[in-house]
């Protein structure tokens, strides 16, 4: 009976952490209604994310539009000011900063950042209409019909962007004239050649052929407007892409969600490298006989591991197979984790290796991962590889095979796909919390592919050997020199031939990578500095744990418990993994 009674008490005490208290069945009845209203007033974000109710639909960003994204922001934060974290769960009290973080993320965007203003590249419509045409969530028919009535918009959708675009930066003028033309490629012949094959009625496909030519024609005015910006932007002056400290210490706060500030990051990344360049000395010294022989080794230890690095870069794929050895390697990596137990895979969720889209290419990034959202997450996972093709010179494209040679290559898979953002991902869309998923933090998500590497390593992951390790640290340098750069470029006016001598000289780089690194910076800010954040979070969670767990400390338990938070910050899912929720 004793037994019995234990026993029915157990069920009964489950039964009531099963049912939320009153003011959290609140708040998620609160979040449903937001959700809602974010599909309605984002669909094109509605339909990244796996909801495709309102798939017919485009945005236009004009001024009206500003107002009431603007107003829909006052709202939500009115509405959760009406709300007391304080009588949440742990769990809720996550989504709840996680939902006002993004909120004031977005008003401080659209009133104070005001990207839709000086970044042209801001407006480009072939993503959204390519993720149509590639996502299998109706037939075809029907996607053509959400396309079709997206088509309608493209001319205002043009009209807008000129009419906002003031005072622009030369380099996201430029970015947006490569990328836009890589957008004519989604409406070329074989969309109509779709459209003429498929079972739409002839009154749709006439209507279909007349808005993509007032679409194509709309893309090819603002390519012709660029052109001409571009023209003046060269001759001068030109707004400065740099954002300056005020502005990206409160970047820095809104997109990384840190336990540091901007300067506390960079402060430590600058320690992190000193401690890297030891660690990379000793394993330097070790390969220098088997690739150097008797050959002096320099006083200047940079320049003596710079020619072991040199000597490994000569291993490398064919520039004609970059793509395809890619494709070949991820099934290794997954039998390696299952191998070692690191954590659990899906073989279910499809990963598909592309050439990078034209309409993304340019920014400075060579690879990169398209993932579905959480509402359709068993949609297809690209892996983005932009091909060495004829916009590369030969010798550019050799600089990129020796950066990305036999073991960097690897490294590189690992963070993208197996156990990086691909595993991450596919985690995420199974959490319990909708909104720490939808609401990812960029330094989570960059952060555990950094991390995941690591992981990989220490598991001996190709034998463990000087060489892998070696290649390894010279991957994880560039994650913190990413920080160092992305802080001195926008805050402290660090030049163009310094940046590259300190990516060159102390962080071991190929001079193409440096330079497209270089191009990344002048795009982009605050987001490089996410890889070192991350990794650095969660590398100090993990060790917490560890001592905290002593013996029964498990690998594999701590990696599947940290991804089942979706992609919140790291910050908070230390909250939730300390307290056990």
């Amino acid at each position: 009976m004793r037994a019995l009674g234990s026993l029915c008490l157990a069920l009964l005490v489950a039964a009531c952490a099963a049912v939320p208290s009153a003011p959290d069945a609140h708040f998620q009845a609160h979040v449903a209604q937001v959700l809602e209203e974010m599909w309605q007033e984002f669909p094109e974000y509605a339909v990244r994310m796996g909801n495709y109710k309102y798939a017919d639909r485009m945005t236009v960003p004009d001024a009206a539009r500003r107002e009431r994204v603007i107003a829909f922001y006052d709202r939500q934060l009115a509405a959760l000011a009406r709300l007391d974290p304080a009588a949440l769960d742990a769990s809720s009290r996550v989504d709840f900063e996680l939902m006002k973080n993004r909120f004031e993320r977005g008003r401080w965007e659209q009133l104070t950042f005001k990207a839709w203003q000086w970044q042209p590249s801001t407006y480009n419509v072939g993503g959204d209409f390519d993720y149509l045409l590639i996502t299998d969530f109706a037939p075809l028919d029907q996607r053509l019909r959400f396309f079709l009535a997206r088509l309608d918009k493209v001319p205002a959708y043009y009209a807008a962007a000129k009419a906002n675009v003031s005072d622009p930066t030369l380099e996201h003028t430029q970015l947006a004239l490569r990328q836009n033309k890589g957008s004519l490629a989604v409406f070329g012949p074989q969309l109509m050649k779709k459209v003429d094959a498929s079972g739409l009625g002839a009154e749709e496909r006439a209507l279909f052929a007349r808005r993509l030519d007032a679409a194509k024609a709309a893309t090819g005015d603002y390519i012709a407007w660029l052109t001409a910006l571009e023209t003046k932007l060269e001759a001068g002056p030109a707004r400065s892409f740099r954002i300056g400290k005020a502005l990206y210490e409160q970047k820095f706060a809104y997109d990384i969600q840190s336990g540091f500030t901007a300067g506390q990051l960079y402060r430590r990344a600058l320690a992190e490298k000193a401690r890297l360049h030891d660690a990379m000395e000793i394993r330097a010294r070790e390969l220098w006989p088997k690739y150097m022989g008797d050959a002096h080794v320099p006083a200047d230890r940079l320049v003596m591991i710079r020619v072991v690095l040199d000597e490994l870069a000569k291993h490398h794929a064919r520039r004609d197979r970059l793509v395809q050895v890619v494709r070949e390697q991820l099934p290794r990596l997954a039998a390696f984790v299952r191998e070692k137990d690191l954590l659990d895979q899906d073989e279910t969720r499809p990963l598909i290796v592309r050439e990078t889209p034209l309409y993304m290419r340019g920014s400075g990034a060579g690879a990169s991962i398209s993932a579905p959202g959480p509402l359709d997450p068993t949609a297809n996972t690209y892996y983005n590889v932009t091909p060495l093709d004829d916009a590369f010179t030969p010798e550019q494209a050799e600089s990129l095979l020796r950066e990305y040679n036999d073991w960097t290559l690897q490294i590189l898979n690992i963070h993208e796909a197996i156990p990086g953002h691909y595993t991450q991902l596919m985690h995420a869309n199974k959490s319990k919390s909708l909104v720490k998923s939808l609401f990812a933090n960029g330094s989570m998500v960059e952060g555990w592919a950094v991390f995941g590497e690591k992981t990989m390593m220490d598991a001996a992951y190709g034998g463990g050997t000087s060489e892998m390790w070696l290649s390894w640290m010279k991957w994880n340098l560039r994650t913190v020199v990413n920080t160092i750069l992305d802080y001195e470029i926008q805050t402290m006016g660090l030049t163009r031939d310094a940046a590259i001598a300190m990516m060159t000289r102390e962080a071991f780089q190929q001079q193409t990578e440096a330079t497209e690194k270089w191009r990344r910076a002048t795009l982009s800010q605050v987001q490089l500095t996410s890889y070192y954040n991350g990794y650095a979070e969660i590398t100090a969670l993990r060790d917490e744990m560890r001592a905290r767990e002593g013996p029964a400390f498990s690998v594999k338990d701590f990696n599947n418990k940290f991804l089942s938070y979706g992609s919140a910050p790291v910050r908070l899912i230390r909250e939730l993994m300390i307290n056990g929720r």
